[in-house]
């Protein structure tokens, strides 16, 4: 097996500190993929055959991939099978697009808890794929084979990105920041951005605003790597106001998938680990700084809740009976994200002091165009 020595200048990671220390520089590697999950199965292969690409592009590393929750194997039967293959130093990329509760908090602790359990082996934690030229040129390859499938032009299409939708402002902005970017970049005569949930506004309401302001054809990219609930719920809602405005022609962009360009961006994230420069922007995450409207949750602890939640969904634990307390991710069903606990700098293991409360709340669960929204359309 091929072994890498980490240079002797790498520093902490992705702005949350490395996961481990610097024993075990010069060790086999192995590569982890670290996913969500789905209970879509169709979004479970996609993810599947992601990491297969990357396993071409890592030859003598081995490389896995886990989830979180919804799905298998769970991060930790992924670091089970590199471990059982020779690693001793997994390099652990988040399958994430932007950096909210579950890149910052909740697959750390989950890698930080299982390397505690195992002497010797060092675990380090690469960044989201984040603002990227890469994503934003994959981005433009799905929305032109919907912008390109007419012939309406440019100046008279509006554009709608939607994003996921975070308790986190800094990753909503972030999705604000690409809606810009393929603005510009295509010359569309408008844009706007939506979200699936937890913020606002969401998809529909969006799409309502976006109805009245008079373009011949809006395009609808959901800006996600997989298919899924949250991908399909889009889509539908599209059907839904499509059908209430017959005369605007709607047009559904792909999401990015496995675009090879989305796969470049995940080599490079496993690059930045082994050369330290791994640099996350931390200057507005809200368990760092004072942000606006969310000073209550500065400092935080780190700390991930999705054990309940491991494996659940899918087709084998539905058929040996298993169950959980299984929910989306949605605002229309809670109104607010998995906002999990984060200190940002160093992964740590917390105990709740209540037992359940782990929760903080979206301070704008009950905005009119936000998570409660849709229960109007």
């Amino acid at each position: 097996m091929s072994t890498f020595a980490v240079p002797a200048h790498a520093g902490p990671l992705g702005g949350h500190g490395r996961v481990g220390d610097d024993a075990g520089e010069g060790q086999p590697i192995g590569v982890l993929v670290c996913g969500h999950g789905s209970r879509d199965p169709a979004a479970v292969v996609e993810f599947a055959a992601l990491a297969a690409r990357l396993k071409d592009r890592f030859p003598g590393w081995p490389v896995e991939h886990g989830y979180l929750e919804f799905a298998r194997p769970v991060l930790r039967e992924g670091l089970d099978r590199l471990v059982a293959a020779g690693a001793r130093h997994v390099l652990a990329v988040p399958g994430m697009l932007f950096a909210a509760g579950h890149a910052k908090n909740d697959i750390p602790s989950v890698l930080n808890t299982y390397q505690a359990a195992r002497p010797g082996l060092r675990i380090e934690y690469g960044r989201e794929l984040g603002l990227d030229s890469r994503m934003i040129r994959a981005a433009g390859d799905r929305i032109r084979e919907a912008a390109e499938a007419a012939d309406t032009a440019l100046h008279d299409t509006l554009l709608v990105v939607v994003g996921r939708g975070a308790s986190d402002p800094d990753a909503n902005s972030n999705v604000a920041k690409v809606t810009r970017m393929l603005w510009e970049g295509f010359g569309f005569g408008w844009a706007e951005t939506a979200y699936s949930g937890v913020t606002f506004p969401l998809v529909e309401p969006a799409l309502e605003k976006a109805a009245r302001l008079g373009f011949r054809r809006i395009v609808v990219f959901p800006y996600f790597l997989f298919t899924g609930v949250l991908v399909d719920r889009i889509y539908a809602a599209v059907d839904r106001v499509a059908e209430r405005h017959p005369d605007i022609d709607f047009r559904k962009a792909p999401y990015l998938n496995d675009h090879p360009l989305v796969v470049e961006t995940f080599v490079e994230r496993v690059h930045e680990i082994i050369e330290g420069r791994n640099l996350m922007n931390c200057q507005l995450c809200k368990y760092r700084e004072q942000i606006l409207g969310f000073e209550a949750e500065v400092g935080l602890p780190q700390e991930s809740h999705h054990h309940h939640v491991e494996g659940i969904g899918t087709a084998a634990d539905r058929a040996a009976g298993r169950s959980g307390h299984a929910h989306p991710h949605t605002g229309q069903d809670h109104g607010r994200e998995h906002a999990h606990q984060h200190d940002h700098m160093h992964v740590q293991s917390h105990g709740h002091a209540d037992g359940h409360a782990h929760h903080h709340p979206y301070p704008h669960a009950d905005h009119p165009l936000g998570p409660r929204s849709l229960k109007r359309y």
